[in-house]
C-alpha cells in the first residue's frame, strides 16, 4: 500500500530547479514529513533522511524509507544526494554534536567529488563519538575508493566488531582483498557472508570470481552451477561458467554455455564471439566464422571479434575458408580500434600478411610485436619473426615445426647421402670389374664360352 506524504511543517515555496532521480537512487528529505493513512500517522521522515526512489511519477516520487515504509513524496521536498550538503550543514549547525549528520554530509561531499571534505566529515563524526558500525563501514568505502587499502580494512574490521551481524563490511572487505590480489582472504569473507545469506546469487557470483582468480576453477564452476540451478535464466552466471570451461579447455561445454546464453539474449556480441572461439577450437571453422561475423554485426567496433576473425581467415586449414586479404582487413580494423597498441591485434596482422605472401610487411609488424612483447611471450614472438624472415607462414607451434623441418631436412640429407653412397659403390664395383678384365687379358686368359 502507498501512503501519501503530508508535510506538516509550515508551507514552503522552493525556487530552485528540481532534478529527477532515477529508480534505485537515493534522495534526501528537505523537510520533516509524515506518512499518513487517513488520520493515522504511519511513519515520520526527518529532515535529512535518506530515501530510496522506487518510481518517478512526474510531480512526485514513490520512495522507500530506511525501515521499509513505502510512500509518495513531492519532488520539491526531496533532493539528490549531491545537492544535499546545505541541508546537512543546517542540521550540523542546529545539532553540532550529532555525528550522524557529519557522515551523511560526507556522503554528499563524496557524491560531489570533494574527497577531502568527505574525509574531514567522516573523521569528525567518529571524533565526536559517533561509533556506529556504519560510520566505520562508510569511511572504509571512502578509503578503499582512494586506494588506502590498509585503512579501509581497519575500518571494516572495526565495523564488524561493533556489529558482527552486519555482513556489509564483510562484503566490502572482500572486495578490497580482491583488489589487492589476496584471493584466499576474499574467498573466506564471501564464504562467511554466504553463511548468513544462503545461496545468494550476487555473493556466489563474487566468490566464483575470487575462486577463478585464485586458480580454483572447479570451485568457481560449482558456484556458477548453484546460481544456474536456482535460476536457469541467469545469463551472467552462464557466461561466467562458459568462460571458465574455456579456460579448462572444455570447449564443447563452453560452447554449449554460450549457446544457452544466446538463447536468452541473442543481441550479446560477447556471447557470439566467445562461442565462435570455442567452436573454432572444436574444428568448426565455418560456424566459428559465422559467429564472429554476427558479433561484428552487433558491435562493429568489437576489436577482439575482428582479431579472432583475422586469425581464422589467415590460418584456417580449410582452403575454401582461408582468405588472407580479408584477414588483413579484419586485423587492421582491430589495430585501428585499439590504436595499434594491442599485441594480439598486431600479431594477427603480421600473420595475415604472411598468409598473403607479403613477408616484408609481415616482418615489419612482427618486429613491432617483438618490441612490446612481455617476457612470457617474447621467445614465441621472436621465433615467428624468424619464420617470416625465412618466408614461412604463421604456425601455432614453431618449436614443433622447427623440429619437424629439421628432422625432414636430416632425413632428406640422409637419403641423398645414401643415394650418393650407393652410386659410389656401384661406380667402384664397375671400376674393379673393368680393371680385372684388363688384367686378365694381359695374362692371356681366355673367357669361358
Amino acid at each position: 500500500m502507498i501512503v501519501t506524504a503530508l508535510c506538516l511543517t509550515a508551507t514552503l515555496t522552493w525556487t530552485t530547479d528540481v532534478s529527477a532521480a532515477s529508480p534505485g537512487q537515493p534522495v534526501v528529505a528537505r523537510v520533516e514529513m509524515k506518512f499518513a493513512t487517513g488520520e493515522e500517522i504511519v511513519d515520520v521522515i526527518a529532515k535529512g533522511d535518506l530515501l530510496t526512489v522506487v518510481e518517478d511519477r512526474g510531480d512526485d516520487y514513490v520512495i522507500v524509507t530506511h525501515d521499509g515504509t513505502r510512500g509518495a513524496v513531492d519532488k520539491v521536498n526531496a533532493v539528490e544526494l549531491a545537492e544535499s550538503t546545505a541541508i546537512y550543514t543546517e542540521l550540523i549547525e542546529e545539532f553540532p554534536d550529532e555525528g550522524r549528520y557529519y557522515t551523511l554530509r560526507a556522503s554528499a561531499w563524496w557524491a560531489l567529488g570533494k574527497e577531502e571534505k568527505a574525509l574531514e566529515d567522516f573523521n569528525t563524526a567518529i571524533e565526536k563519538g559517533y561509533k556506529e558500525a556504519h560510520a566505520y563501514s562508510s569511511r572504509g568505502l571512502f578509503m578503499a575508493a582512494r586506494g588506502k587499502h590498509a585503512e579501509a580494512i581497519e575500518d571494516y574490521d572495526r565495523a564488524l566488531k561493533i556489529d558482527p551481524d552486519d555482513i556489509t563490511p564483510l562484503i566490502n572487505r572482500a572486495a578490497v582483498h580482491m583488489g589487492q590480489g589476496e584471493y584466499e582472504k576474499a574467498i573466506s569473507d564471501y564464504s562467511d557472508a554466504l553463511e548468513v545469506r544462503k545461496n545468494n546469487a550476487a555473493l556466489l557470483r563474487q566468490r566464483a570470481i575470487a575462486y577463478k582468480a585464485a586458480g580454483k576453477l572447479d570451485q568457481a564452476i560449482a558456484d556458477f552451477d548453484t546460481i544456474v540451478d536456482a535460476d536457469a535464466e541467469d545469463v551472467a552466471a552462464i557466461m561466467g561458467r562458459g568462460y571458465i570451461r574455456f579456460q579448462q579447455q572444455e570447449f564443447a561445454a563452453a560452447a554449449a554455455d554460450f549457446s544457452a546464453a544466446l538463447e536468452l539474449n541473442d543481441e550479446d556480441p560477447v556471447a557470439w564471439n566467445n562461442r565462435g572461439y570455442n567452436r573454432y577450437q572444436l574444428g568448426k571453422a565455418e560456424q566459428a566464422l559465422a559467429d564472429y561475423n554476427k558479433a561484428i554485426e552487433l558491435a562493429p567496433n568489437y576489436a577482439l571479434a575482428h582479431q579472432n576473425r583475422a586469425w581464422l581467415l589467415a590460418t584456417v586449414q580449410d582452403e575454401s575458408l582461408r582468405d588472407p586479404q580479408a584477414a588483413i582487413q579484419s586485423a587492421e580494423k582491430a589495430c585501428e580500434i585499439n590504436s595499434y597498441g594491442n599485441i594480439g591485434d598486431l600479431s594477427a596482422l603480421a600473420a595475415a600478411y604472411a598468409a598473403a605472401g607479403n613477408f616484408k610487411d609481415a616482418v615489419g609488424w612482427q618486429e613491432k610485436v617483438v618490441e612490446i612483447a612481455p617476457p612470457d611471450v617474447k621467445t614465441f614472438a621472436e621465433k615467428m619473426l624468424t619464420r617470416y624472415r625465412n618466408e614461412k607462414p604463421y604456425i601455432a607451434d614453431p618449436v614443433a615445426a622447427e623440429k619437424a623441418e629439421r628432422e625432414a631436412a636430416e632425413a632428406a640429407a640422409a637419403a641423398e647421402a645414401e643415394k650418393k653412397n650407393a652410386a659410389a659403390i656401384r661406380e667402384a664395383a664397375a671400376k674393379l670389374e673393368a680393371e680385372s678384365k684388363l688384367k686378365g687379358n694381359a695374362n692371356g686368359e681366355v673367357e669361358s664360352p
